[in-house]
Parts: structure tokens; C-alpha cells; sequence
């Protein structure tokens, strides 16, 4: 069993600068005991769901590569600006919130810049699915 991931639930990207708080709408009315929303697979809207993770370090990002190639090869990170391409995953067989599947705490999504979004505090312990 896996713990259910809700609104205010840490992430974080690999080329980030470190974690940041998950938004979560309350669309689908299921919520946690302390009335926090639980995520859903689909929940990878950037700056709506999934927020910038300070300055990016992937060289997969085009702005990154050409900042890095005009500083003569010095990494130089560039405003992160995230962009999901694939839903959360794996999400919970059983539960779903308005017929989606609920994320779990081992849940994980990638960015276009070859970034690694995972979940790195839950948000809550009591409510687990599998």
C-alpha cells in the first residue's frame, strides 16, 4: 500500500533546484481528514499543478544548451519552465476521483527537458491505495 498524494504534497525535479508544493483543484470532492484535495494521473498542468522548480539544469533544455554554449561551456541554468509530457505514474489501480486514477507516493512524471518529477512528501499518511 502506497500513500495517496494531496493538494500542498512536496515534488521535485531532478535538474531543479529543489522541492516545491503540488497544486491540487478540489474538481473531484475527494479529500484527505484535513480537507486537502488527493491527485489524480492527470494532475501535470505546469504553474497550475506542477510549479517551476527554480533554475533548470538540463542541457536537453533549449535554453540551457544555447546560455551553457554561449557561456564557452559553462553550465549556466536557465528559469525552469516545466513541461509534462506524460500523466503520473503508476497511479492506483482501484481508487479513482471522478473515474481517474489517484497518484500514489512512488508516483512519477517526466518533463520535456529530460527531467524527472517525483513525489518526495505525500502531503498525508492516512489515506493509501494500491
Amino acid at each position: 500500500m502506497a500513500n495517496c498524494v494531496c493538494n500542498g504534497a512536496k515534488i521535485s525535479c531532478n535538474f531543479g533546484d529543489g522541492p516545491q508544493s503540488m497544486v491540487v483543484l478540489p474538481l473531484g470532492m475527494t479529500t484527505t481528514a484535513n480537507i486537502k484535495a488527493l491527485a489524480v494521473n492527470t494532475d501535470i498542468i505546469p504553474f497550475l499543478n506542477i510549479p517551476s522548480f527554480g533554475q533548470c539544469k538540463s542541457l536537453a533544455n533549449p535554453m540551457v544548451a544555447s546560455a551553457t554554449a554561449a557561456a564557452l561551456g559553462a553550465l549556466t541554468p536557465q528559469p525552469c519552465i516545466p513541461v509534462v509530457i506524460a500523466p503520473w505514474n503508476p497511479a492506483a489501480q482501484k481508487l479513482k476521483i471522478g473515474k481517474i486514477p489517484a497518484i500514489l507516493d512512488n508516483s512519477q512524471t517526466m518533463c520535456a527537458w529530460a527531467g524527472q518529477i517525483k513525489i518526495d512528501d505525500p502531503g498525508q499518511s492516512s489515506i493509501t491505495a494500491v
